[in-house]
């Protein structure tokens, strides 16, 4: 992996699929605003990040820090939406179960 400079910043490499969960998720953050009659200026004033931001968390940006979404999913009160995320890991409960049954079994 090259050496990055000290003014440059590593990005994420994001899938095409993954890029559709961003933006999906930016398309739900605009939904969230519009409902409740918020404009870019209010929410930018509210959370203390520019225009510019805001209008990229809408669209879903990969490039915008995970720290900014939640800024603004906080002034939407979705936080706990957020907080939700990999919370019920079934792939992950069934991966463990096979683990344990085929421990014992093993016995």
């Amino acid at each position: 992996m090259p050496k990055l400079e000290p003014d440059q910043k590593r990005s994420a490499v994001v899938f095409p699929k993954n890029r559709k969960v961003l933006e999906q998720l930016g398309d739900n953050i605009k939904l969230a605003c519009k409902r409740r009659g918020y404009t870019q200026v209010l929410i930018s004033e509210r959370t203390g990040l520019s225009r510019l931001t805001i209008r990229k968390i809408e669209h879903g940006d990969p490039k915008v820090s995970i720290g900014h979404y939640v800024a603004v999913l906080s002034v939407l009160g979705l936080t706990d939406d957020f907080a939700r995320v990999a919370n019920d890991d079934e792939l992950g409960r069934k991966l463990q179960d096979i683990k344990l049954m085929s421990k014992k079994k093993g016995k």
